[in-house]
């Protein structure tokens, strides 16, 4: 049972998106932020006596655990959201980020007090973790169990708006202080977008305070549809939607860290193309991302959720090639063009993601549900994506080609999660349409 259309007001559709949209754009301000980091810093500052390849990777390494906390979030936030609410558990996720991101912000290098600030990097690295990891699944929630049916898809989409938002306000704050002369960006500038952190937050909680709780817990709470153990419930009765939500998530959860981490790394390392250059065209294509994903929302209400995800998908797997020969060129201009060409079809797939998700499950385990899916593959593939992507290229002697299959790879694994996830919900429909 859910709340009728005609209590879902515009009003409360429209501060559910806001609340939703603005707190995970925080979020991912801050989980971006260190990857951009990653990718220009820490393998100076936190790994100075290691190779530059080496600590490049080691960087990475850090990077990855992040992702490896995720799925742990997701199991404990996911657990309380769906048993206490989504509006609760999303204040606490906000201020957990916070606090981490700004104390990074403030670590001592090894320079300072040696192999224990790595160790410090790497422990706050895992809080940001784990408060993101329960931080999507309740902003998709929110969101889209405060719209209309006929609104869903476009409540999700700006969720995942979170994600180029949060994106062009980090490589904004990167590319201001990446003004300072190298010695003061190493030394202190690249602090300074993680200590912006704190006031972030401060004006994410005002405004997410004041959205209503989800309906469609309100009333599971209600009808008691709540089950003690939601987690262990949405692992034991649907193991097969969370694989392939696992599988449908790959792409929009590597593409962002194969272009604005591993990517940026590698033009700015052994490609020889200027970081500020580099970091403006990233900026670019988030603020493409944040256009796009909204008209991708719309279109999909005609032509439905699964046909836009994988025609977009499809779009990327045609480009593979002409990205690639871009990337080996060497290219500003071309890697621009293709890149972006790219990214319309990627972001058409990530726009629709979250409102996917959340369709396949119940609303007694969806929180769990959707969480564990999403952060699961966070961490088999989201993480991993530089630090593979950085060990094949350094493995096969820098070929282009072999970080291209790699790619295609990650590509075509979204699309069978896609299309088996759709062919799930499916079946699943037909038995309640028929019995309407």
């Amino acid at each position: 049972m859910a709340v009728s259309h005609t209590e879902i007001t515009p009003a409360r559709q429209r501060r559910s998106m806001v609340g939703a949209f603005v707190g995970t754009a925080i979020e991912w301000y801050d989980f971006y932020i260190f990857g951009t980091a990653a990718a220009l810093v820490f393998g100076r500052v936190f790994y100075p006596e290691v190779a530059p390849g080496a600590a490049l990777l080691a960087s990475f390494a850090t990077f990855w655990v992040g992702f490896l906390m995720r799925p742990v979030g997701g199991l404990v936030f996911g657990h309380f959201g769906d048993k206490l609410g989504r509006k609760k558990v999303l204040v606490i996720t906000l201020v957990l980020m916070g606090v981490a991101t700004t104390l990074i912000g403030l670590l001592p290098t090894y320079a300072q007090i040696g192999i224990l600030a790595p160790v410090l990097l790497v422990v706050l690295r895992g809080l940001q973790g784990f408060a993101v990891g329960g931080e999507w699944g309740g902003a998709v929630l929110l969101s889209t169990e405060n719209a209309r049916a006929e609104k869903k898809g476009l409540a999700g989409a700006w969720v995942q708006q979170g994600s180029p938002a949060g994106s062009i306000l980090a490589t904004v704050m990167f590319l201001l202080v990446g003004l300072l002369p190298d010695e003061q960006f190493i030394t202190w500038g690249w602090r300074i977008p993680f200590l912006l952190s704190a006031v972030l937050v401060i004006v994410g909680l005002v405004i997410r305070v004041k959205v209503e709780e989800s309906p469609d817990f309100v009333v599971a709470k209600q009808t008691q549809q709540t089950v003690s153990a939601p987690v262990l419930v949405a692992i034991r009765t649907a193991p097969v939607l969370i694989g392939l939500g696992v599988l449908a998530s790959v792409m929009g959860i590597s593409n962002a860290y194969f272009s604005n981490t591993f990517l940026l790394a590698w033009t700015t390392g052994s490609l020889g193309i200027d970081r500020q250059l580099m970091l403006n065209i990233l900026l670019g294509m988030a603020v493409l991302q944040f256009i796009w994903q909204p008209i991708a929302a719309k279109i999909a209400e005609r032509f439905g959720i699964a046909r836009v995800m994988l025609a977009g998908l499809l779009l990327s797997v045609v480009l593979i090639v002409p990205y690639f020969l871009a990337i080996q060129a060497a290219d500003p201009v071309w890697i621009t063009v293709t890149l972006y060409v790219t990214i319309l079809g990627s972001t058409a797939y990530y726009a629709l993601l979250a409102t996917f998700l959340a369709s396949a499950f119940p609303a007694s385990i969806r929180y769990s549900g959707v969480s564990l899916a999403y952060q699961l593959c966070a961490t088999i593939f989201g993480g991993s994506t530089p630090l593979l992507a950085q060990w094949i290229l350094n493995s096969s002697g820098g070929s282009v080609w072999a970080v291209a299959a790699f790619y295609a790879a990650v590509v075509v694994l979204t699309i069978v999660g896609v299309w088996g996830l759709q062919r799930r919900i499916t079946r699943q429909a037909a038995p309640q349409e028929a019995a309407v």
